[in-house]
């Protein structure tokens, strides 16, 4: 490079650090904080006092899967999460169904395709056995039915009521006691009964299973990528168990 080059050059690089440090000061000196800053002078007083920054306090983690996507009445939800515990209760072996995060899985599913039953075929007339009904106008119905017949037996809707109430209820569900439109109080239950258990069990990723505690349980090692380690062992092998979302 020529001496009239490597002048030009460096009028050049003089002007780039030059425009950095007054755009740096006329948005109040915050490009100095970060990468320009480094470019520019920073074993100066004046750019570490601009470069000190305060540790910013951490937030507690919010769960932002335990959100209402199907149910827009609070109260559809809070009885549905009493049924699903009364189907799948805490005891000394473990969480039951509500800290596991089935009843957050169930609306899920509801608010999904499956619940608007999108790959069944919906065409008039209905055989036997079929229902106008799509599986989220079905857990409504039983949903608000279960209030219904804890209001006649117990004058309380059935998220009030003690647990032998509650499954006193459930119990007439099962036999088919109780009157629905289009659909038997027994097919109901058994969704109900069917999508507790996929909550209960189902990979976090979908929204229930909440800290894998589910499979834990049952000692269920999960979505392991590969057994090759322990193939061959004679005796059981206690894994930790890894979700879906723990090889993303």
């Amino acid at each position: 490079m020529s001496d009239e080059e490597k002048k030009e050059s460096d009028k050049v690089d003089q002007s780039r650090r030059n425009f950095i440090k007054n755009s740096g000061l006329t948005i109040g000196g915050l490009v100095l904080g970060g990468v320009a800053g480094g470019l520019i002078g920073s074993n100066s007083a004046t750019t570490k006092s601009q470069t000190t920054t305060k540790p910013v306090k951490s937030h507690e983690t919010k769960e932002f899967t335990e959100a209402m996507q199907f149910f827009s009445r609070k109260e559809d939800f809070d009885t549905l999460a009493a049924a699903t515990e009364c189907i799948f209760p805490e005891d000394e072996n473990g969480p039951g169904a509500i800290a596991l995060r089935a009843p957050y899985y169930i609306d899920k599913q509801l608010a999904s395709p499956w619940g608007r039953n999108v790959n069944d075929y919906r065409k008039r007339p209905f055989k036997d056995g079929q229902t106008p009904l799509n599986r989220g106008e079905i857990f409504l119905q039983g949903i608000r039915k279960l209030d219904e017949e804890g209001e006649k037996k117990f004058q309380k809707s059935f998220r009030e009521l003690e647990e032998a109430e509650q499954i006193e209820i459930l119990q007439d569900f099962e036999s088919g006691k109780v009157k629905l439109e289009y659909v038997t109080s027994a097919e109901f239950f058994a969704m109900l009964r069917q999508s507790t258990l996929e909550g209960v069990y189902c990979d976090p990723l979908y929204g229930g299973n909440k800290n894998m505690d589910g499979w834990k349980m049952k000692e269920y090692p999960g979505a392991q990528m590969s057994y090759a380690n322990v193939i061959e062992s004679k005796e059981f092998v206690k894994i930790e168990p890894m979700s879906l979302s723990d090889h993303f």
